[in-house]
């Protein structure tokens, strides 16, 4: 019997190995902060990394750690990262499909497809986001605050609003 439970539970882990080694992931950072939090027995410091995660073929998360040391806080918003990764519909010409407008909090992000050879024209977190889910031609504005995080998370809200053709066909019935 405890034999059987061994070979199931190898087989489990190496389940979990294939599937963090199944895409080859690249990080960005964006931001690492030094956070201080006043206490009763004085100061207690520790750092916020806020990282950006995809593939450079479709998918890209955004995730947030915090520790005591920074290497700790990136390892945390790497794998909060990858728990937020979403999937993204992209042209032949390597754009979005169509227009799109993004909010979270007091950001407010618009994209706009744009024409071959262009490249990414836009600025701060929005570029790393566009960069590291592997679009190469879009044009983006960011209105309202200029936080790194809630920007960086306004344009992952307007990715994810991005539709294809043949979803709306499907969504509509018109197949």
């Amino acid at each position: 019997m405890s034999t059987e439970l061994k070979q199931i539970n190898k087989l489990k882990k190496s389940r979990r190995n294939e599937n963090l080694n199944d895409a080859k992931f690249i990080e960005r950072l964006i931001k690492i902060s030094r956070v201080t939090k006043v206490t009763k027995g004085g100061k207690k410091l520790s750092f916020r990394a806020v990282v950006v995660i995809g593939d450079e073929n479709g998918q890209v998360g955004v995730g947030v750690g915090k520790a005591e040391d920074v290497v700790n806080a990136f390892k945390k918003a790497k794998t909060d990262g990858r728990k937020n990764l979403i999937k993204i519909p992209i042209t032949k010409s390597l754009s979005i499909p169509h227009g799109v407008v993004g909010d979270k909090g007091a950001c407010k992000i618009i994209m706009r497809p744009s024409i071959e050879g262009s490249g990414v024209i836009a600025g701060g977190a929005v570029r790393t986001v566009l960069e590291v889910a592997g679009i190469k031609n879009v044009i983006a504005k960011q209105l309202g605050s200029d936080n790194l995080l809630n920007n960086a998370r306004a344009a992952i809200v307007a990715l994810d609003s991005l539709t294809t053709k043949s979803q709306v066909l499907e969504k509509r019935d018109l197949n």
